[in-house]
């Protein structure tokens, strides 16, 4: 089973009261934002039955038992795009819905990209296009792009391919 829902009663640090909180329990997973000369990335874009639509995301997957997180994000950019990254750096470590669930995802950049042929679950539908990384901030503008892994992904890698008002990155 992916996932677990507990129903545990707590004392948080801020009350002395009880309260019930409900908890999905997740194995966690990786995500990463494959980056192409030119200020390039790739996304993937697919069928997500929970909101019921077509999404643009960058390529990611749930940590298999006693995988490393690298080694995940590695593995779902090979089977969802193709390619392979010849470097892959943590970009962050996300909460994504820590209101009920302790998922943590691991983002990462992958560069140095050598093509090959993508290698997609059998239940999976999904379509790879290469986006300028502009076009790729004005599709999160106009609501194109509403993953937030993907979103943070973008907004991660843009702000090293163009530093904004003459700031460099660290």
């Amino acid at each position: 089973m992916l996932l677990n829902l507990d129903v545990d009663q707590v004392i948080e640090p801020h009350s002395s009261q009880p309260v019930r909180r409900e908890v999905v329990r997740h194995p966690g997973a990786a995500a990463v934002v494959p980056c192409l000369p030119e200020a390039k990335i790739v996304l993937v874009r697919q069928y997500r039955y929970a909101p019921d639509t077509w999404l643009w995301e960058i390529p990611a997957g749930i940590l298999e038992p006693d995988e490393e997180p690298e080694d995940c994000a590695a593995r779902e950019l090979i089977e969802e795009t193709g390619y392979e990254a010849g470097k892959l750096s943590l970009l962050a470590t996300l909460h994504s819905s820590p209101g009920f669930s302790d998922e943590v995802i691991y983002l990462f950049r992958a560069d140095s990209l050598k093509p090959g042929e993508a290698k997609p679950d059998p239940e999976e539908s999904i379509e790879v296009s290469t986006f300028n990384i502009l076009e790729a901030l004005e599709m999160i503008a106009r609501g194109e792009i509403t993953d937030s892994k993907t979103v943070s992904g973008i907004l991660l890698v843009a702000r090293d391919i163009c530093p904004v008002a003459g700031i460099e990155p660290e």
